[in-house]
C-alpha cells in the first residue's frame, strides 16, 4: 500500500509538471493565444512557479520517502 501511495503521489506531481510545461510551450509558440489583457511575462512566470512547486514536492517524496 505504501509503495502504491508513493507512486500515485509521484505520478500526480509529474502530471502537473507536464501540464504546466505544456502551458508554457503554448504561450512561447503562440503568445497571441492569450487574451489581450493578459500580461504574457506574468502568465509565464506563474506557470513556471507552478512547475517549481511540483518539482519541489516530487523532490521531497523522492528524498524522504523512497528507500
Amino acid at each position: 500500500m505504501r509503495d502504491q501511495l508513493i507512486a500515485a503521489l509521484k505520478e500526480h506531481f509529474q502530471a502537473h509538471i507536464t501540464k504546466h510545461r505544456m502551458n508554457v510551450e503554448v504561450m512561447l509558440q503562440n503568445p497571441t493565444a492569450l487574451p489581450e489583457h493578459t500580461d504574457l511575462m506574468d502568465a509565464l512566470e506563474k506557470e513556471i512557479s507552478h512547475i517549481a512547486e511540483y518539482m519541489d514536492k516530487l523532490e521531497v517524496v523522492e528524498k524522504y520517502f523512497l528507500k
